[in-house]
């Protein structure tokens, strides 16, 4: 652990491309939060494959893919530690640990679950499925987080990991840190058809990895206020979405902007310009950084290979801890016959 500071673990399934919903919902206060805390990014591919299992042949694309997005987006592999799930397999032993003592019933209740079983229309759930909170759970706590930075609908996963740590300690010994939940005040960003969140397969979504001439397309096809059919009729910007991201990516202007929509002095066209010039100002920092990986595609390859090591070696640690505390060290012991 950096000296001094507590440990934060954060991260994605790694099930697409990163887009302005997950910046301004998460990644962009990691990037603040490494400067303060001792960061560990996970990407959780295991846990990717509980809604995903079919899709297997683009893991490697996307394990490569988001953390081409972090690295896009500032994240400093000499402060985050990014690292991959799934091998790192003191996680899956001390999944298996906690699984014994974490009940069926508690997790079909968890809300979290139910409306993400919901979303995805499983019915019947697989094992993996209702377990992945046991499986995060681990996660957390291999690494001994302190914080998870999280939205409020993640605050029951977190809830339920505190309660399976607590009764580890309890059971055994008190050898792991109880984290606990960082609730940031983020903006929801709805998607560009203002219908629903940010979302690749509703197909409304901006993406980091986009072109200038992407995002421009995007913004100008975005739904704005459906009452205003001529550039001098008055707008109304509360239910506009184009004006939701202005609020989000172009504050400074956005009190000046929603004075004009509502006297008719600012047309739609010219409103949609001015906030694709604003998206990719602020995207043109990453899509420098992003081209530089590209150019060097072994230098990701070994960053990722670097932070895995290092998570290694803390959760090897972590587990020498836990099996000492429930006993699972029989060949320390004389043997007792």
């Amino acid at each position: 652990m950096q000296q001094g500071k507590k440990r934060i673990l954060t991260g994605d399934r790694p099930t697409g491309n990163l887009h302005l919903g997950h910046y301004v919902g998460s990644l962009a206060n990691r990037v603040r939060l490494q400067e303060e805390f001792d960061s560990f990014i996970i990407i959780a591919d295991v846990q990717a494959l509980t809604t995903h299992w079919e899709k297997d042949e683009n893991l490697t694309r996307d394990v490569y893919g988001i953390a081409l997005d972090y690295l896009a987006a500032g994240l400093n592999p000499e402060q985050s530690t990014i690292f991959v799930q799934s091998m790192i397999p003191e996680i899956h032993e001390l999944t298996m640990y906690y699984s014994m003592f974490t009940s069926v019933n508690v997790l079909r209740h968890n809300p979290t679950v139910k409306s993400e079983a919901a979303q995805h229309g499983f019915k019947d759930m697989t094992y993996g499925f209702l377990g992945y909170p046991v499986s995060q759970a681990a996660d957390i706590s291999i690494f001994k987080a302190h914080l998870v930075p999280v939205g409020e609908d993640q605050v029951p996963h977190i809830e339920l990991a505190r309660k399976i740590v607590r009764r580890f300690n309890d059971l055994y010994y008190p050898v792991l840190v109880e984290p606990e939940a960082l609730v940031g005040d983020v903006p929801r960003l709805v998607g560009l058809d203002g219908k629903a969140k940010m979302s690749k397969s509703l197909n409304n979504a901006i993406f980091l990895s986009d072109t200038p001439e992407q995002v421009q397309l995007k913004i100008r096809n975005a739904v704005t206020d459906p009452a205003r059919i001529r550039k001098t009729d008055p707008g109304h910007p509360e239910i506009c979405t184009v004006f939701e991201y202005h609020k989000v990516f172009n504050s400074d202007a956005a009190t000046e902007i929603e004075a004009d929509c509502r006297s008719g002095s600012i047309g739609c066209v010219a409103c949609k310009t001015r906030l694709a010039q604003q998206l990719n100002a602020m995207l043109e920092p990453m899509r420098e950084r992003r081209e530089k990986y590209l150019q060097a595609p072994g230098q990701l390859k070994e960053i990722l290979m670097e932070g895995t090591r290092k998570a290694h070696s803390v959760a090897q640690e972590t587990m020498v801890e836990v099996r000492q505390a429930m006993n699972i060290n029989y060949f320390d012991h004389k043997i007792p016959l």
